[in-house]
């Protein structure tokens, strides 16, 4: 029996839906499966820490900031929370060997020039 290319493709759709993270609440910020230090800090902690972005995405309510290093990138979502945002994971390339985030290039990526 022949099943539809729609149907696979819908049933693909709902499946990457219910994977998305859960818009309400955000992690702790020592929770498994987030670098330490990371998780719940505020827009402007992380300018603070890694500087300007190197390219911004709006996603519906999340917002994806990308930071280019020589030897990694990293990627940041940001939720709302409260008044403004706040990080509620990050994932690097290449990725880390427990974790989606490499703390490796994290504190390279704190460490690069700031561009004013």
């Amino acid at each position: 029996m022949r099943i539809p290319v729609s149907l696979v493709l819908i049933s693909a759709g709902l499946a990457g839906c219910a994977s998305q993270p859960s818009q309400t609440g955000l992690v702790s910020p020592g929770q498994a499966g987030e670098p330490p230090g990371i998780a719940g800090l505020a827009d402007s902690q992380v300018r603070a820490s890694f500087g300007e972005p190197t390219f911004v995405r709006k996603d519906g309510s999340a917002e994806i900031w990308r930071y280019d290093g020589q030897t990694c990138r990293a990627f940041f979502f940001f939720y709302p929370n409260g008044s403004g945002e706040a990080v509620r994971h990050v994932e690097t390339l290449p990725r880390g060997t427990t974790i989606a985030a490499d703390t490796t290039c994290l504190d390279a990526l704190r460490g690069r020039p700031k561009v004013s």
